[in-house]
């Protein structure tokens, strides 16, 4: 388990976990990550975010029949011709690819979902923001308690039918499905781009320069 008092081990050490053990989450662990959760900003303070915990294996196999097919039509064609993304070397994107078909098989197996919800008819661009903070507590919580996790949205592809398997009712809307479990893997180094590939410093393009 990860120093709870060194946020920065934990942010920098939280992969996403796709392969996961079957066993039992207590819901102990569950009620802390949640906590995590709501303690996350969000716009004006009005709290429309809602949170599904869901271990029922029906809802969670309907869910994952939207989620496979995302992955045969969509998902699985762009890993196929893609390159690596920056900070990924090719062994590392393959052995992701593999992580992400493991787990497009056997997301429903997850012991715990957490679905983040928004109470919004109405979406817009910036809707997400009073979500996704939320969403982030949440993976850095699973983490600092041994839980491995990940933020997908890939059944967002068909979000008709996977929210009527969630049973959302009107002008509720998912933004998120965290499959929560005790990883079978080890956390580790996140990989990404360097400061300089991805930060400009006062104008568009402009290099910014990491202090020595």
């Amino acid at each position: 388990m990860a120093d709870a008092n060194d946020v920065f081990e934990i942010m920098h050490t939280t992969r996403a976990m796709r392969r996961l053990r079957t066993d039992p989450v207590p819901d102990e662990l569950i009620a802390k990550i949640l906590k995590a959760g709501i303690s996350a900003a969000n716009g004006g303070n009005a709290q429309k975010w809602r949170f599904m915990v869901i271990k029922d294996p029906a809802v969670k196999k309907a869910v994952q029949v939207c989620y496979k097919r995302a992955y045969d039509e969509i998902i699985g064609p762009r890993y196929a011709s893609s390159a690596p993304p920056p900070g990924v070397t090719k062994e590392r994107f393959a052995r992701q690819h593999r992580a992400v078909e493991y787990l497009t098989e056997h997301f429903h197996e997850a012991p715990v979902w957490i679905v983040a919800c928004l109470e919004d008819s109405a979406p817009t661009r910036w809707t997400g923001s009073s979500v996704y903070p939320a969403v982030q507590n949440m993976l850095l919580a699973a983490r600092a308690l041994g839980l491995g996790s990940t933020l997908t949205t890939r059944h967002l592809f068909y979000e008709k039918e996977a929210e009527a398997a969630l049973g959302l009712p009107e002008g509720v809307h998912s933004y998120a499905i965290l499959p929560i479990g005790y990883p079978m893997g080890n956390f580790g180094p996140v990989g990404r781009a360097a400061l300089s590939d991805v930060v400009y410093a006062e104008r568009w393009g402009q290099p910014y320069r990491e202090p020595a």
